[in-house]
C-alpha cells in the first residue's frame, strides 16, 4: 500500500481538487479529472460533495479555520505583549503575514496549493466577492481595528486603501508565479518566502505610515 492509499478517499478527493483548482482555476478542471487524480470513481466524488461548485467551496473552507486561528493568535499575542499602548504597525502586519509564511514553509504541498487557491479567488472579480468575505472578513476587521489604534490620525478610507495594497502584494506572494525570478534574473525567488515577507512587512508598514499620517 502506498502513502496515498492510506489517506481516506474523501480527503484524497479534497487534496486532488485543491491542487487542480489552484493550478487551473475552477473552469479549467472537471469533476472527473479530480476523481482520476484522487484515484476514485467520479460517482464517489459526487456522493461526498455533490456538484463541482460544492467541492470547490469545501476545498476553500477546509483550511480556513486553522489559518484564521493562527493569525488571530499572533495578533492577540502581539497585543498582549504591547500592553495598553498597543502594538506597532510593523507588529500588526507581521502578525497578519507570518502565519502564512509558516504555512508555506512547512513542506506540506497542500498548504502551498491552498494558499495559491486563495490568491486565485482573491484576484477574481467573480469568485472574490462570493467567497472571501464569509471566511476572512471578520478576521481582517480585527486587524483593521488594531491598525486604527496604531494610526489614530488615519481616515477610514486611507486605512482601507493601504490594506488593499497590502492584500495585493500578499496575493502575488501566495500565487508564487515565479514572475520575480525571471524579472530579477535570479536575484530573487518567489519561493523564498522568508525574503518575501521580510521585505513586505517594512515596505507596507512604511506605506501605512506615509498615507495614514503617523
Amino acid at each position: 500500500m502506498n502513502k496515498k492509499d492510506s489517506i481516506p478517499k474523501r480527503d484524497r478527493i479534497l487534496d486532488a481538487a485543491e491542487e487542480l483548482f489552484a493550478e487551473h482555476g475552477y473552469d479549467g478542471v472537471t469533476l472527473r479529472q479530480i476523481a482520476t487524480s484522487a484515484g476514485v470513481d467520479v460517482a464517489l466524488a459526487n456522493y461526498h460533495f455533490g456538484k463541482k461548485l460544492d467541492l470547490f467551496q469545501a476545498v476553500f473552507n477546509r483550511r480556513a479555520e486553522l489559518l484564521n486561528g493562527a493569525r488571530r493568535e499572533a495578533l492577540h499575542a502581539c497585543q498582549q505583549a504591547a500592553g495598553a499602548k498597543g502594538p506597532s504597525v510593523e507588529q500588526i502586519i507581521e502578525a497578519f503575514l507570518r502565519p502564512l509564511e509558516i504555512a508555506q514553509e512547512t513542506g506540506d504541498e497542500g498548504w502551498r496549493h491552498y494558499l495559491a487557491l486563495i490568491a486565485y479567488i482573491n484576484n477574481s472579480p467573480y469568485w472574490g466577492p462570493r467567497m472571501m468575505s464569509s471566511l476572512f472578513d471578520e478576521l481582517v476587521q480585527e486587524f483593521i481595528e488594531a491598525l486604527k489604534k496604531a494610526l489614530p490620525k488615519a481616515s477610514e478610507a486611507d486605512i482601507y486603501w493601504c490594506y488593499h495594497n497590502l492584500s495585493g502584494a500578499l496575493t502575488l506572494t501566495l500565487a508564487n508565479t515565479g514572475r520575480i525570478d525571471k524579472l530579477s534574473r535570479g536575484h530573487c525567488h518567489s519561493a523564498d518566502f522568508q525574503a518575501a515577507y521580510d521585505h513586505m512587512i517594512p515596505f507596507t508598514a512604511a506605506g501605512f505610515r506615509k498615507i495614514c499620517g503617523s
